[in-house]
């Protein structure tokens, strides 16, 4: 018998529902309104389908390839999303609030903090947020925009207790297609199933495939949430979920979480170069933990600046971690192998790191190794 008892607990709770469950059945919002209206839980909604809603209002029969044409849908299909929010939560007394984001805003860490302290307010007046990409200014967004990453980010923005990605299966599926109940390492247990699955049910990793929440519930496992993947068109499928039934896929969030700043350098912040680490500075950041030293760094990738978000490589080329760079690129490079007082004679003042440990994370296991 698993334990869900960390789902029947949990408060504060993050749902995601996808472009192809709204499209494809338009009731589901009055069942989500009422399941959460039910809940006696404080719960934000990240949901997609602007664009598709948008296509509709525009009268569009296909979907446009040009940006603009994109940008046009987004912004007259969410209205029409929020005005199916706001009537079917108006049946059961409740009340939303429409928020969107751009990656940019939870980059950069006063606009994170902002967005976060507003999502609370809105919680705390029991009004459900409904997220969603600012699709009509974020171009990117549009072309690799993924609202499993989204909801795992807002997961750690509020400090979810759980994650609910509904999609349209039943949850992971094993080699012989039947459900998995409990994953406890989502890298040794779930990934290799679909690595090992065939072309065509891998083609929309990263677009809201299985591969793209298994990686959302990578980083909202990493930042303490417990994470459930379930079928959005079973009858009554939240309140099964949140009554702790066994139903869908339950992974269990690690026993030692990053801390919200390093779960931010780690996941939400973009690198803009790499460090690159010799054999001896690679082992002792996994083993020791501890600052990046310029005696440790062989060489740099990429033009960034202070303060920017790196990759830290192995010689190999491997990722150890990423962290943010206390010098710009040219600098780093100037005082790569050397010793304190060499790098001080160098840049005319004392550094502490390369890149401190406070702003370093480190890879590491399930086991915290």
């Amino acid at each position: 018998m698993i334990d869900r008892s960390a789902v029947t607990r949990a408060r504060r709770v993050v749902v995601k529902i996808g472009s192809r469950t709204l499209a494809s059945d338009p009731a589901v919002y009055e069942r989500i309104a009422k399941a959460i209206g039910n809940a006696n839980r404080q719960v934000v909604v990240v949901s997609s389908g602007a664009i598709a809603l948008g296509l509709q209002v525009l009268g569009w029969k296909t979907r446009p390839k040009e940006m603009a044409k994109l940008q046009a849908a987004a912004a007259a299909g969410q209205s029409a999303l929020m005005r199916r929010y706001e009537e079917a939560f108006e049946k059961v007394s409740g009340r939303v609030a429409q928020v969107l984001l751009t990656h940019a805003d939870l980059s950069d860490r006063a606009r994170a903090n902002n967005a976060r302290a507003a999502l609370d307010a809105l919680l705390e007046a029991d009004a459900v947020p409904i997220i969603n990409e600012n699709d009509t200014v974020a171009v990117d967004e549009i072309r690799f925009g993924d609202n499993d990453q989204l909801a795992a980010l807002v997961a750690a923005l509020v400090s979810a207790d759980l994650l609910v990605l509904l999609s349209d299966v039943e949850g992971l599926l094993d080699r012989e297609g039947k459900r998995v109940p409990v994953v406890s390492d989502v890298e040794r247990d779930a990934l290799p199933l679909v690595s090992a699955a065939p072309t065509e049910a891998r083609a929309s990793v990263g677009t809201g495939g299985m591969g793209s929440k298994l990686e959302a519930a990578r980083r909202g496992t990493m930042a303490g949430a417990t994470v459930v993947i379930a079928d959005a068109r079973a009858p009554g499928i939240l309140e099964a979920v949140f009554a702790g039934e066994d139903v869908g896929t339950l992974f269990v969030p690690h026993s030692d979480p990053l801390a919200s700043r390093k779960h931010w350098i780690l996941f939400t912040l973009r690198p803009r170069g790499a460090i690159l680490v010799d054999d001896g500075c690679a082992t002792a950041l996994q083993t020791r933990g501890g600052s990046l030293l310029a005696v440790g760094v062989l060489g740099v990738r990429g033009g960034f600046g202070a303060g920017d978000a790196v990759q830290i490589l192995d010689p190999h080329g491997r990722e150890l971690g990423r962290g943010l760079a206390a010098l710009a690129a040219v600098d780093v490079a100037r005082v790569a192998g050397k010793r304190a007082h060499d790098v001080e004679a160098i840049l005319g003042r004392a550094l502490d790191a390369v890149v401190h440990r406070d702003d370093l994370v480190v890879h590491r296991s399930r086991d915290g190794k």
